[in-house]
């Protein structure tokens, strides 16, 4: 009996796969669905199907394998005999019972997770394999393939369509091109206009529609910064000490170290943050990165005495004014410029919870008349203004736009006040429209975040179809991927002379800020 368990152990090792069923030491050839030759590296055990096992008749019963099994198989918790059922044989079964069947040896239930995943790994022959030969490029993968012909054709009626949308794009862009070719001629030529009718007097703009279509084209650069501090103006009576006497007291503070130390690192982190494409406010490099934190500590020192701190999102306010009007009157300009009852409402912190969400009440009133399938999809997704235009009003559209529409909405901004903020942002969710129509409300939200991943490849393709980069990092500019640039988003605002009413606007802030 000593030497039958050996030998009953090699036939039944034979008996399932023949006599090459383990031997490390060999190569096993085999093929690929391509036809291609597969070797299996050395060490490999091929998988023994569990329906090619066939056991021997014992009727003793009582020989166990003793084959040890490679390193790595599965062992069962239990080699105890299993009933027909596949369970262990309970205490109330007789001997004689369990005599009468033969159970297979634990080599039987010893699956390699190796051999399983080499059995169904990769092929890694070059070419295309069976599947993919069949797949079809022009239909979905739950559908039944195509023929050949029919899928080749749909190929190439597929890439023709796509030719014709490159080639309206390139079109729409070289139109875009002369649009603003055109407009920037016709603020050159209107200059002598500007300097005799605008800039001794800008308020007569709102007055007259001759005046107020020539500010709309935009300022000229030149004349930006004088006449955007003429429009905001100086209601708070600042004098020009005023920024002096601020900086001294927080380089006082700094000194002490007693100025807030949450303040200061929110500041500085902002700054890190605004306009990167520009490189001036870089934190090592930036040319106007002094003069940006000296503006901010000293606005923030004037607002600690209303019992506010810092508010992420004033250094983008303060780097554009910087750009184009210089110190201390951009001080003065920022100061005021933020004191409007809107922006103030959503730099006041919790003190001014209840008017921001006025506001938010107001922007959804406006946003169900102008874009009802709009406004009808957020309700559907619980969507609400809180997770998108808080974002775009304090930093009024500088982290979202491209600088130079940004510029131009700003022109118009600080002359009309609160009210194109949301004629602004109504815009933008003009252009952004064919995208708000997703399902999916996570997607949704990174649209109006300008994260959309396949905004961002899609762009990247269009750059590359045209041999251009495309920076996507620019945090100024997030909706660029979307296509929206600066005569994109004026259009749209021209458009929106057609039902835009200054009445309803009104009418809405009596309603929900009677005391605004």
């Amino acid at each position: 009996m000593a030497q039958s368990a050996p030998a009953t152990s090699t036939s039944y090792s034979t008996a399932i796969s023949g006599p090459d069923a383990y031997q490390p030491h060999r190569r096993k050839e085999g093929r690929s669905l391509d036809g291609e030759e597969n070797l299996e590296e050395d060490g490999d055990a091929p998988l023994q199907s569990l329906e090619d096992v066939s056991l021997e008749d014992d009727a003793a019963g009582s020989h166990k394998s003793t084959q040890t099994p490679p390193s790595g198989h599965f062992r069962p918790p239990s080699t105890a005999p299993r009933n027909n059922l596949g369970g262990e044989r309970s205490a109330g079964q007789t001997e004689g019972t369990s005599s009468s069947r033969v159970w297979p040896p634990a080599e039987a239930y010893s699956i390699s997770a190796p051999s399983f995943q080499q059995q169904f790994k990769k092929n890694r022959t070059k070419g295309r394999s069976v599947l993919q030969q069949v797949i079809s490029k022009t239909r979905p993968v739950h559908l039944p393939p195509k023929p050949r012909d029919e899928d080749q054709r749909h190929l190439k009626v597929w890439e023709e369509m796509m030719k014709k949308s490159r080639q309206a794009e390139e079109k729409r862009k070289e139109d875009i091109t002369k649009r603003r070719q055109a407009r920037e001629r016709a603020i050159e030529e209107s200059l002598a206009k500007w300097e005799a009718d605008i800039v001794p007097d800008c308020r007569k703009v709102l007055r007259d529609p001759e005046l107020r279509r020539i500010w709309w084209r935009g300022i000229p650069t030149k004349l930006r910064g004088h006449l955007w501090e003429k429009a905001v103006g100086n209601p708070l009576q600042m004098s020009k000490d005023m920024y002096r006497a601020c900086s001294a007291r927080a380089q006082r503070a700094l000194q002490r170290g007693t100025f807030p130390e949450d303040s200061l690192v929110s500041l500085e982190k902002d700054m890190d943050e605004t306009l990167p494409a520009l490189h001036l406010f870089h934190r090592e490099t930036g040319a106007m990165r002094q003069d940006l934190k000296d503006l901010l500590l000293a606005w923030t020192v004037a607002r600690s005495d209303e019992g506010l701190g810092y508010t992420m999102g004033a250094a983008r306010i303060g780097a554009m004014l910087l750009i184009n009007i210089p110190l201390p009157h951009t001080f003065v300009t920022m100061r005021n410029l933020l004191d409007r009852h809107c922006m103030r409402s959503f730099y006041g912190g919790q003190k001014s919870r209840d008017d921001v969400e006025a506001y938010f009440r107001i922007f959804d009133t406006l946003l169900a008349d102008s874009l009802p399938k709009v406004y009808f999809n957020f309700k559907q997704h619980h969507i609400s203004p809180s997770e998108y235009l808080s974002d775009w009003l304090i930093t009024m559209f500088i982290d979202h736009l491209p600088f130079e529409a940004c510029a131009r909405i700003w022109d118009v901004l600080l002359l009309e006040g609160d009210s194109f903020l949301f004629r602004a942002a109504l815009g933008i969710i003009h252009v952004l429209e064919p995208r708000l129509f997703f399902p999916d409300r996570d997607e949704l939200i990174r649209v109006l975040k300008g994260e959309s991943k396949a905004a961002v490849e899609a762009a990247k393709r269009a750059a590359g179809a045209a041999g251009t980069e495309i920076h996507l990092v620019d945090l100024g500019a997030r909706y660029e991927v979307y296509g929206l640039d600066e005569e994109t988003i004026w259009e749209r605002l021209e458009e929106s002379e057609e039902w835009w009413k200054e009445s309803t606007w009104a009418r809405l802030i009596l309603r929900e800020l009677p005391d605004a």
